[in-house]
């Protein structure tokens, strides 16, 4: 088990109607102007939004609004965040909505404490000091961002999706109604499910020493995900199916399952490139498509992971040939992609050019400075064979 540090300072409201109590939370943080920032469409849609605000003033506190995040958020809308945070005086940021609001809410809350662009702390030019503390109303799933230290944007005038982390990026609190998931498409729940599991996998699948307490707890939350993953895409309205894919993308991604393990996620890595370049990917569904075809290089490096994700989880039946079991394995979560409604080919996603293929090999190693040490060495030539595999 190796040396690790382990601080979670976010403040969890978890059940029914606790979104309701987000007035007197907001004092409790010594909130007096808060910036309200969400996406396009289903926090207004489902009245959310509405009943936020009316609370809000009800706590007597002032507020200001910047809708429009996307799904891979974008730097401009960042930078406009920015602004109205300095220019309005702004002194807490509520996010409402799923990872790509959380994420640009971080990188506003950084950026609004500089004088530079806050894509510097993206591409790591600059590191942040100070943050204007947020918080969190979730409505998805998927990202873990509202426990996490990390932050990703894309530039949309360059193609690159960057991400940073700094303990700034962590939330003062995190409100989780399993109950504001229930709308949440079918597809975006499935690619929520993708990204909780993979946030486990590439933590659990490494080369580092053994942790087994940690180890033991990413294999019960792998287990949990993919049991109620099934649950919800067959009856979306199931609570505890949702309260499990919430807690779960909460615990994935806030640093309990890295504990003794060095990690590097070079698969997110992988995927950061495909929905640069391709911006109507959703991360999820480049997940899915590229850990299968990942999972194939690396898993003669880390069989003893692999075997426990087939045997464990995946609930395949040992046989005398443990190669076998865990391409079995590695073929099983691919199906259950597929089960799920997510793509399991990069053809499926637009995706069919060998140019294109050779660009994103490229663009992985960020313009040949980098190679990815990760349980395989991911080179331009490495990645390539990966996203051939994947095609």
């Amino acid at each position: 088990m190796e040396n690790f540090i382990y601080h979670t300072p976010t403040k969890v409201f978890f059940g029914k109607k606790e979104e309701q109590r987000i007035g007197s939370i907001l004092a409790s943080f010594k909130a007096s102007k808060v910036l309200l920032h969400y996406g396009k469409g289903s926090v207004i849609r489902s009245g959310l939004l509405d009943q936020i605000k009316a609370l809000i003033k009800e706590a007597k506190i002032s507020f200001v609004e910047l809708g429009g995040v996307e799904a891979n958020p974008k730097l401009s809308l960042v930078e406009q965040g920015v602004q109205l945070v300095q220019t309005e005086g702004i002194d807490f940021i509520l996010a409402i909505g799923g990872g790509s609001v959380l994420d640009s809410a971080k990188a506003i809350a950084v950026g609004a404490c500089v004088s530079h662009s806050p894509w510097l702390f993206s591409i790591k030019e600059k590191f942040p000091t100070q943050a204007i503390p947020v918080g969190v109303i979730l409505t998805l799933a998927a990202s873990g961002s509202d426990m996490s230290d990390s932050c990703v944007i894309t530039n949309e005038q360059t193609k690159e999706k960057r991400g940073f982390n700094s303990p700034l990026n962590r939330p003062q609190f995190a409100i989780l109604n399993p109950e504001l998931t229930y709308s949440v498409s079918a597809y975006q729940t499935a690619c929520g499910i993708v990204d909780i599991m993979m946030h486990t996998l590439e933590r659990f699948i490494s080369t580092s020493g053994p942790s087994e307490p940690t180890d033991s707890m990413s294999i019960g939350l792998l287990k949990a995900v993919y049991q109620a993953g099934k649950k919800v895409m067959k009856d979306p309205n199931n609570y505890e199916a949702r309260a499990t894919l919430l807690w779960a993308n909460s615990l994935s991604h806030n640093g309990l399952t890295s504990c003794g393990r060095s990690f590097v996620m070079s698969v997110h890595q992988l995927e950061h490139e495909v929905s640069g370049m391709f911006d109507t990917v959703a991360h999820g569904a480049g997940l899915a498509v590229l850990w299968p075809a990942w999972a194939k290089f690396a898993y003669p490096y880390a069989k003893n992971q692999f075997a426990r994700l087939s045997y464990e989880v995946l609930e395949i039946q040992p046989t005398n040939s443990l190669d076998h079991d865990i391409l079995k394995g590695i073929e099983a979560m691919k199906n259950f992609f597929k089960e799920i409604g997510m793509p399991t080919s990069l053809k499926e996603l637009n995706i069919t050019q060998e140019e294109d293929l050779k660009k994103l090999a490229f663009n992985v190693t960020f313009n040949h400075t980098r190679v990815i040490q990760d349980v395989i060495q991911i080179d331009e030539e490495m990645a390539l064979k990966i996203f051939t595999e994947a095609q």
